[in-house]
């Protein structure tokens, strides 16, 4: 009996040594360096960009990074907003600055360049400033013109997130981000209610649609771990 245990053990320890080298570190590093952050993903919106350039009722921009941590991503995007809408009877302006920070899911798990096809859940917040005026024409009274304005409004909501992000060129990448916006909830707005949100846009829906075209430059920390095996059929 200890000789049929002695021959087994042998047996297994000569199949652990003869194990090819490549396997073991591949089953090492697949394990222990799963969540470790390969690098950071810093962009721009191209789209905030452009409208800048373009439209007179819109000045702004936006900031995006990302790190990874195996298939899901922190997202942090940070922006600057303006609006400025003149009509016969009425003008607005604002202006201010927004965040967002959330996680995306990457479902291109087996892709060797780490393209990305994205869901995500954003939380983001906004502080603005904001001024209305409305001129009245009165047949008693004549021309009449009241101001109105929040200071110092804050703003908050929730946000869905789908996308793609692709690698083009070593450290350049491309991507675009649709955002369901929603629950949108408000301070500091005590003379009006606020027309326009900065990150968010109009506030007479309960929901809003966003679409962001990115382009990124990656910064690697360290190279990325190799994909675990397919596993077989």
């Amino acid at each position: 009996m200890r000789s049929l245990f002695s021959i087994a053990f042998l047996l297994s320890a000569f199949a652990t040594f003869a194990q090819p080298k490549d396997t073991l570190t591949v089953s090492v590093d697949t394990v222990k360096n799963r969540f470790l952050p390969t690098g950071i993903r810093i962009g721009t919106d191209v789209i905030a960009l452009i409208k800048t350039q373009r439209q007179d009722d819109f000045k702004g921009w936006e900031i995006n990074a990302d790190v990874d941590f195996n298939r899901y991503y922190l997202a942090v995007d940070y922006g600057s907003w303006g609006r400025n809408f003149l009509t016969d009877s009425a003008t607005y302006q604002n202006d201010g600055r927004y965040w967002r920070v959330g996680v995306d899911v990457n479902f291109l798990l087996k892709d060797v360049e780490r393209n990305m096809f994205f869901l995500g859940l954003r939380y983001g917040r906004a502080r603005y400033n904001e001024q209305m005026t409305v001129i009245s024409d009165d047949d008693v009274w004549g021309a009449n013109t009241d101001s109105y304005e929040n200071a110092a409004a804050t703003a908050r909501w929730l946000e869905l997130t789908t996308g793609i992000k692709v690698k083009i060129y070593k450290f350049i990448w491309l991507g675009y981000t649709a955002r369901f916006k929603f629950g949108l909830k408000g301070k500091g707005q005590n003379e009006m209610l606020s027309h326009d949100v900065p990150g968010y846009g109009r506030t007479d829906k309960e929901t809003a649609w966003g679409f962001n075209y990115q382009i990124f430059f990656r910064i690697p920390f360290r190279p990325a771990p190799p994909l675990p095996p397919a596993k077989k059929k």
